[in-house]
């Protein structure tokens, strides 16, 4: 949760942006670990006990132009204005093109929660508009389930969708909560050199 005494914006200082890649640039050993979770949770679909628990039918397709956007309470407004103009570096991005929605449930999920366990806080998901669909119908049907799935996602603070430099309605900003690690993390840097506040000392 960010609030005005850990401001996102110190948290993001010296991150740069990574290059356009189709997948998310991680650890090796992590990204590893990622595809094989994902595929041991495609064979408990089969088996119809499924641990990922987005949905996966029943979401509203939504118009390629439409706006997405979404914040928790306790989101500074300066915060979600910074995210909504592209002004955080996205620290990792993962292109949807071409998924359909039970490999994008799939996907989404890994990475949200990995960056997450990487104390990433900020990422750039391109779903695409899904204007180019033969079927009519099916117009908007993944960004549609995007929308739902980052609300279903407890790291997930805020999204909007992106400036058009970075993707426009094609793509999300997301926010992510600091990872327990990160806190932890900050806390001893923060105390490094203090001294304990004593009761009744002089």
């Amino acid at each position: 949760m960010i609030n005005s005494d850990d401001d996102f914006q110190s948290q993001m200082g010296d991150v740069t942006p990574i290059k356009t890649e189709a997948r998310v640039r991680l650890k090796r050993e992590l990204a590893d670990k990622t595809a094989a979770q994902i595929r041991r949770e495609a064979a408990v679909t089969e088996r119809g006990r499924d641990s990922n628990p987005l949905a996966d039918e029943g979401v509203t397709p939504l118009d390629p132009w439409f706006v997405l956007e979404f914040k928790r309470p306790g989101i500074q407004n300066g915060v979600y204005r910074k995210l909504k103009k592209g002004s955080y570096a996205a620290e990792a991005r993962l292109d949807m093109h071409r998924m359909n929605v039970q490999r994008g449930r799939q996907e989404i999920y890994g990475f949200i929660n990995e960056c997450h366990a990487l104390g990433l806080r900020s990422v750039l998901i391109v779903h695409g508009k899904g204007e180019r669909s033969p079927n009519s119908e099916a117009v908007g049907i993944l960004k549609g389930y995007v929308d739902h799935w980052l609300r279903e996602l407890p790291p997930v603070q805020a999204f909007h969708s992106a400036p058009p430099n970075l993707g426009g309605t094609g793509a999300v900003l997301v926010l992510l909560a600091k990872s327990e690690e990160k806190k932890r993390e900050n806390r001893e840097r923060f105390m490094r050199g203090r001294v304990p506040y004593e009761q009744g000392s002089s």
